[in-house]
């Protein structure tokens, strides 16, 4: 059996697994919210709205999960990440409140076609920036560049170096570019209707393509910006066989995608996502924060985090049934009924904008 301390660093990653199919891809549409282009660009952006309003709120739970067992199981390598990462993340915490706030202001506020215009663009350039953060603490965090003193929980590093740095911005934009992928394929499955198939169907080959060029170009630079992480998705005995399966998946996936075969490309888009943050977290371990900190040094004692693990599985019983219900509702009974894109709700874009 593995320790506790595993346990509970399965459960973080499995959340933020959870968090990038689900609130990932939510950012995602900000991408082609923003880049809307063409005679179809407000259906576009109706299928957007229409598909984020009934279950964005939701998402961020997966994300409060792995952040509350980081708190409460791992004292040391929260400590840690805060420090370092303190103006990255409360960028982030601006751009998820941006996010939030214009997202209802321009989903249900009738008001003149400037102020939408503002918040459409607020709404679409907090969800790339909170995206890209997200990529860079993680590039941050299995750099090598967060240095502590285990004993003491001192960091030795200043507020910048951590995460302004090649690496890890080369990691924002692949999380960036994957969650843009992840929603664009989604997207296609909001929509009965073909011209706006075709139209999300071109933004998800596009996406592909890149999320493919910024993992190799993450992966060049991981030599020197996160040699351990480059050890570890290249040099253990896991290591090629996994690249090749995540590969494969990949390829499958845009394959799909270029045949037309949708159900098919979401689930292969899903994989290859689930794929690429678990080999991730393969590669990072033993360790939460490189090189000091790893899962068992960071842990609290066994007395906490056995009644932690009770609490997170009695948790579960109750968040997973109830997160499928929600979904149950809101998504899937609608796109059961195939709701195409209808006069009314292009007629309500123009009352926004008038």
């Amino acid at each position: 059996m593995f320790p506790l301390e595993i346990w509970i660093a399965i459960a973080m990653l499995a959340s933020l697994v959870f968090y990038a199919l689900s609130g990932g891809a939510d950012f995602g549409v900000g991408v082609w919210d923003l880049f809307a282009t063409g005679e179809r660009k407000d259906q576009q952006r109706v299928v957007i709205v229409r598909a984020l309003a009934p279950i964005w709120e939701i998402h961020h739970i997966w994300l409060a999960l792995m952040f509350a067992l980081l708190f409460v199981a791992f004292p040391v390598a929260f400590d840690a990440v805060y420090v370092a990462l303190f103006f990255p993340l409360v960028l982030l915490l601006v751009g998820l409140a941006l996010r939030a706030v214009s997202f209802m202001m321009r989903a249900y506020v009738i008001q003149s076609e400037w102020a939408h215009e503002c918040w459409r663009l607020i709404f679409a350039t907090s969800s790339i920036v909170a995206a890209v953060v997200m990529g860079v603490c993680i590039g941050a965090v299995s750099s090598g560049a967060i240095r502590v003193q285990v004993h003491t929980g001192l960091v030795l590093v200043d507020p910048f170096s951590a995460w302004w740095a090649p690496f890890p911005l080369a990691v924002g934009l692949l999380i960036l570019s994957l969650f843009a992928f992840l929603s664009a394929v989604y997207l296609i499955h909001e929509t009965e209707d073909e011209t706006l198939k075709e139209d999300f169907r071109a933004r998800a080959l596009g996406a592909g393509v890149v999320v493919f060029a910024l993992s190799w170009i993450s992966f060049a630079l991981a030599g020197d910006g996160a040699p351990l992480i480059r050890e570890g998705l290249w040099h253990r005995v896991w290591s090629i066989p996994f690249q090749g399966v995540t590969g494969m998946i990949s390829t499958a996936a845009l394959c799909a995608l270029w045949l037309r075969w949708y159900k098919r490309a979401r689930i292969l888009v899903i994989g290859q996502a689930v794929l690429m943050i678990f080999g991730w977290g393969m590669a990072q371990f033993p360790y939460l924060i490189a090189p000091d900190l790893t899962i068992e040094k960071a842990a609290a004692p066994d007395t906490a985090l056995q009644p932690i693990l009770n609490i997170l599985g009695v948790g579960l019983l109750i968040l997973i049934p109830s997160f499928f219900y929600v979904y149950r509702v809101f998504k899937w009974r609608k796109q059961e009924n195939g709701l195409p894109v209808t006069e009314e709700d292009l007629e309500l874009v123009e009352i926004e904008e008038e």
